[in-house]
């Protein structure tokens, strides 16, 4: 047996992709605009400590008045070097270092200043047990000496102790950025290496800050997109759904347009024929057989009532609009039930004279067709009497109301909704398309159909027409 396939829930699948794409571009964008953001902020700390670093050698280099020959302070640094090697005062290269290395040790927000030779050799640190070890596999450095430019990055509170020179004065807080400046000889080689390890409070909450508002800014952007693109597919999925459902309704009108109307025409002559028959029978019979014939023409007319209204359903509204006066059709339909009327008891609430004179744009025939349903249903609706309130309300801007109220049994909120579907009635007998026709005719005048009902407590119709324009 062939599996049932399931219909394909649009809805469902979109927002399920669509979420899964707005969520990975958010976050996607989020990753690269917030690495993108701590780079830079990193890299603009950098910049500003090189140039104090570099400042402060310079400065030094003239203080101490090295003389020509040895022009940087950085071919001095290293401890190794004797001043008669070097070929300075002994006084003034000891000035020189002290007072640069006290610079760096007082450098505000630093967790370790440390000076390398080319070698990898430390040449002095703010925690002396690193002076005079060899740092070996130090990337940093050796991009450094390469490309003689600072190298920064930036490092979590848990990377502490990666690195063998990570022997900090003090322990960082959160997180620490480390800058690798590089020192240069009057030849443009470098000559040392300064290595900053810093903890700068309001650079790291102005990262946090920033990493807050791009993460907001990039969740609240796609949850913007996805909220869009979900009413949109949701709007569009309503549409299709409306017009499924059309077309499947037009469908299955308009066969059984052409199969009530096969059948209506089928039935037309062999019903007046039985009527003719039982009438001359009626007339030539004797008083016994009388009831049966009279029933058999009651019942031959019931099914006349129904072939008309077949009829009616399947032939297609094309009568051009006119203006109408509607108190003078209210009238008129009225006077067509009142034996009716009287026969049930039914009072009726109708004041024609003191109802606003107003014509409709509207075609006589079908706007009769139109009232007779409607006071049909509410006669019907009241078979031990009642009251029947017809009313005509004050035109409102180029649109004119009339009401239509009755005390009758009321309809259910399960009856409501099939209300307007072809062959679904209320009435025991009933075909279902009286008030199908009346929804196509006032559509037809450019107008509305609404109705309000409640089990046991009556019916009210609401017929909306279009002002006729008066020339």
């Amino acid at each position: 047996m062939d599996s049932i396939r399931k219909p394909f829930n649009l809805r469902r699948w979109f927002s399920v992709v669509s979420l899964v794409v707005t969520g990975g571009a958010a976050i996607v964008s989020g990753a690269i605009l917030s690495s993108f953001f701590v780079d830079e902020a990193i890299k603009r700390d950098a910049m500003l400590t090189t140039q104090f670093i570099q400042s402060i050698a310079e400065i030094e280099s003239r203080h101490a008045r090295l003389g020509p020959k040895h022009t940087s302070l950085a071919s001095i640094l290293d401890g190794r070097l004797t001043a008669r090697e070097l070929g300075v005062p002994e006084e003034s290269l000891e000035r020189a270092r002290t007072e640069f290395f006290d610079h760096l040790r007082q450098m505000p927000e630093a967790l370790l200043a440390t000076v390398f030779a080319p070698d990898g050799v430390v040449i002095w640190s703010a925690n002396p047990k690193l002076t005079g070890q060899k740092i070996s596999d130090n990337d940093e450095l050796d991009e450094v000496l390469e490309r003689r430019q600072t190298v920064a990055g930036g490092h979590l509170k848990g990377a502490v102790g990666e690195k063998a020179e990570q022997k900090f004065v003090r322990e960082p807080q959160d997180m620490y950025i480390e800058n690798y400046v590089p020192l240069l000889n009057v030849d443009g080689s470098v000559a040392s290496v300064v290595e900053i390890y810093k903890e700068p409070a309001d650079l790291i909450q102005s990262i946090k800050r920033g990493y807050l508002l791009i993460w907001l800014a990039a969740l609240l952007s796609g949850g913007a997109v996805y909220v869009c693109l979900y009413w949109i597919i949701d709007r569009a999925a309503r549409e299709l759904d409306a017009q499924q459902r059309e077309i499947v309704e037009n469908k299955t009108l308009v066969a059984l347009g052409e199969m009530s109307s096969a059948v209506a025409h089928g039935l037309r002559n062999p019903l007046a024929s039985i009527r003719s028959s039982a009438e001359v029978a009626l007339e030539l019979g004797d008083s016994g057989s009388a009831k049966n014939l009279k029933d058999i023409i009651v019942q031959v007319d019931r099914v006349s009532k129904w072939v008309r209204e077949l009829l009616q359903f399947s032939r297609p509204i094309t009568d051009q609009n006119e203006a109408v006066n509607v108190v003078t059709a209210l009238d008129n339909a009225l006077s067509t039930y009142d034996v009716q009327i009287q026969r049930a008891g039914i009072e009726i609430d109708w004041a024609p004279r003191t109802a606003p004179a107003v014509a409709v744009q509207a075609n006589g025939s079908l706007l009769e067709q139109a009232l007779n349903s409607v006071l049909s249903n509410a006669i019907e609706a009241m078979p031990r009497g009642g009251r029947l309130g017809v009313a005509v309300e004050q035109p409102a801007r180029d649109r004119v109301t009339v009401r239509v109220v009755d005390t009758g049994c009321g309809m259910s909120e399960a009856q409501l909704k099939t209300l307007f579907k072809p062959f679904h009635t209320t009435k025991r007998g009933g075909l279902g398309v009286g008030l199908v026709l009346v929804s196509r005719i006032m559509e037809r005048f450019g107008g509305a159909v609404e109705l309000d009902s409640k089990e046991q407590a009556g019916t009210t119709v609401r017929l909306t027409f279009k002002v006729a324009n008066q020339e």
